[in-house]
């Protein structure tokens, strides 16, 4: 796995643990020399992961839409920055330049990206792994929803195991490096 799309929080949260190991992420991303895509910002979690992989050397691409840009909270330090019209082509560009997906904690913009990719792999438009950094037991609830999807019916077993949670980054990034996606959705 070469790069690495990030989607997380433009907030610290209200536990210092999410800053802290999204900071572990972005170093043993580095240590990995997995380049980290993520929304550009230098804010909240989204700008602590990215300064610690450039910290430790890393490559960092970012992606924002120019109405954020213009807001000045692009990081200005990145190994590459693009800059894009439209929150959809945001989520296409990282899409492009990433071999998975990963999601720290972060409010309804993470989960719509997250899920939008998770979506994209069930339906066969790609075969890269999707997981949750489970962060002081943040994605916890949705762990029970994903089993609960399941117990209804609404999702098969097969793709429910599609998404990879852990709550360390190195146990994370090992699994996403043995991942083998599931058969290709059929109705």
């Amino acid at each position: 796995m070469k790069s690495l799309a990030v989607f997380c929080g433009s907030s610290p949260g209200a536990s210092e643990a999410y800053t802290t190991e999204a900071i572990r992420f972005g170093k043993e991303l580095a240590k990995r020399h997995i380049t980290l895509v993520y929304g550009g910002s230098r804010v909240g979690i989204m700008g602590a992961v990215a300064d610690a992989v450039l910290n430790e050397g890393g490559k960092v691409i970012g992606v924002i839409p120019q109405f954020l840009e213009a807001k000045e909270i692009s990081h200005k330090g990145l190994t590459e920055l693009h800059t894009v019209e439209t929150m959809h082509e945001r989520k296409a560009k990282m899409a492009e330049l990433a071999d998975g997906f990963v999601a720290l904690p972060g409010g309804t913009g993470t989960l719509e990206e997250f899920f939008e990719v998770l979506t994209w792999a069930q339906i066969g438009l790609h075969q890269k792994p999707c997981g949750l950094l489970n962060i002081n037991d943040y994605y916890s609830p949705l762990k029970n929803l994903f089993e609960h999807m399941v117990d209804q019916l609404f999702i098969q077993e097969k793709f429910r195991s599609m998404v990879i949670m852990e709550s360390e980054p190195t146990e994370l990034l090992d699994r996403f490096h043995q991942y083998i996606p599931p058969a290709v959705k059929s109705f």
